[in-house]
């Protein structure tokens, strides 16, 4: 029998879920998959809590498509590999994706495509992760923004004139699935154990009043959204759709996520790079010891504490205290961005290449539309402002009052000062 197959990557729903309705009104038995790809997970601890909700989301889907008497096909392994033993297993007509554009999903499904087409298959590539994409939101000169303000402006405009973008989709539960019971695979077998850290339901009720509470740490009105809209268990254009008739600052935070994932694509090098060269000769003090003490949340501000306890804890951090945390990391204590990014990705259940490298980039100074280099933030400021009544600070940091809760570990005006001569340096190298 011929098929087409659908692989689930990004957008783990069967509702509005735009590459997986085209697959299912392309005519032929659409087969669902999913690939635990071995290139990723390899890398990712046993107990990794996002694999753990993956896992259940998926499973919530297979049972779903086992009332249209349908499952979901999960396997493991290198996806090059295993897109070659579903070539030999199935007459495949078509494979219908979301597209992705962090590096590595583009190297990957470039493979993926070359391997089908020598094989007479063809792979569709739709949008669903995002509003619009990499080239759809350009300065007049077709060159892509790295100001975030003209970007979200050209963003809207846009939006304006194609109010059809935040259409939902229909169902995906149609009877034109490929009837196949597949064996639903352990958590085990997949190589990973359950994690005590769990991914938290989205809450769409605080949207309305996300202006009031965004900066309160201790006020938890947070959507948790994140992780959802990092594996697609819920739909951009609908979330979108809700923020636009209820809360345009919630909105903005949408198209911070669109603007870092368009820079990512069109500067690829931030991976590992600065995006602003002019900051490629700071010379990072790198610590060792230092960055312990700030991964444990022991660096004696309990701004930053409690941040780091939270995130340790239940894989979140509220986002202001993660700018607070990340400036405190590059610019109290000169270690490089890159090593808080890495850690943030260990980390965070919503983790996604982008928006982490951008925010980091944000908060050291080198990336796009940064806070400048010589604005600090000074972590007491920020709790007085931001967590007066310092409940957040008592919620995460348990031994807070005791005599054992760690010293200062530096002083910020020192601090200040030496980020400030250092960054000077760096800067003054470059001419």
């Amino acid at each position: 029998m011929k098929i087409n197959i659908f692989w689930f990557r990004r957008d783990l729903r069967l509702e509005d879920n735009s590459p997986l309705e085209q697959a299912l009104a392309s005519g032929l038995p659409v087969l669902p998959l999913f690939i635990f790809d071995t290139n990723i997970t390899g890398e990712l601890p046993r107990d990794d809590a996002r694999i753990s909700f993956i896992y259940k989301t998926l499973s919530g889907i297979n049972n779903n498509l086992e009332k249209a008497g349908s499952s979901l096909c999960v396997i493991k392994g290198d996806p090059l590999v295993k897109w070659q033993e579903l070539i030999s297993e199935f007459d495949i007509n078509a494979v219908f994706i979301g597209k992705d554009y962090e590096p590595y999903a583009i190297k990957r499904d470039n493979e993926i495509k070359e391997l089908l087409g020598r094989n007479s298959i063809s792979l569709f590539r739709f949008r669903d992760q995002v509003i619009f994409e990499e080239n759809e939101i350009l300065k007049p000169d077709n060159k892509p923004y790295t100001i975030f303000t003209p970007y979200m402006k050209r963003w809207m405009k846009k939006l304006d004139e194609n109010p059809f973008r935040l259409t939902p989709g229909k169902s995906g539960l149609k009877s034109n699935f490929y009837q196949h019971k597949f064996q639903f695979p352990s958590l085990q077998k997949t190589g990973f154990r359950e994690s005590s850290i769990k991914v938290k339901p989205y809450d769409l009720s605080v949207i309305p009043g996300y202006h009031n509470y965004r900066n309160l740490p201790a006020i938890d009105r947070t959507s948790y959204l994140s992780p959802h809209l990092r594996f697609g268990t819920v739909s951009i254009r609908y979330i979108a759709s809700l923020a636009l008739k209820q809360n345009m600052s919630f909105l903005n935070e949408l198209i911070w996520r669109e603007f870092f994932m368009q820079i990512l694509f069109h500067f690829p090098a931030v991976v590992t790079d600065n995006f602003r060269p002019l900051y490629d000769n700071i010379e990072w003090r790198n610590d060792e010891s230092e960055f312990l003490r700030w991964c444990n949340g022991e660096t004696g501000y309990p701004m930053v504490d409690a941040g780091m306890r939270q995130l340790n804890e239940t894989g979140y951090m509220h986002n202001r205290v993660r700018m607070i945390t990340a400036g405190f990391l590059c610019k109290h204590l000169l270690i490089d961005w890159r090593w808080g990014e890495a850690y943030f990705a260990q980390k965070l259940l919503d983790y996604e290449l982008s928006s982490n490298n951008g925010n980091w980039q944000w908060a050291a100074g080198t990336g796009c539309d940064a806070v400048p280099y010589f604005r600090v933030f000074n972590p007491e400021t920020q709790q007085k402002k931001f967590d007066p009544g310092k409940e957040y600070i008592k919620k995460w940091i348990h031994n807070y009052i005791r005599p054992d809760y760690p010293e200062k570990m530096i002083d910020h005006e020192f601090a200040r000062r030496r980020a400030l001569t250092v960054y000077n340096s760096g800067i003054n190298r470059n001419f």
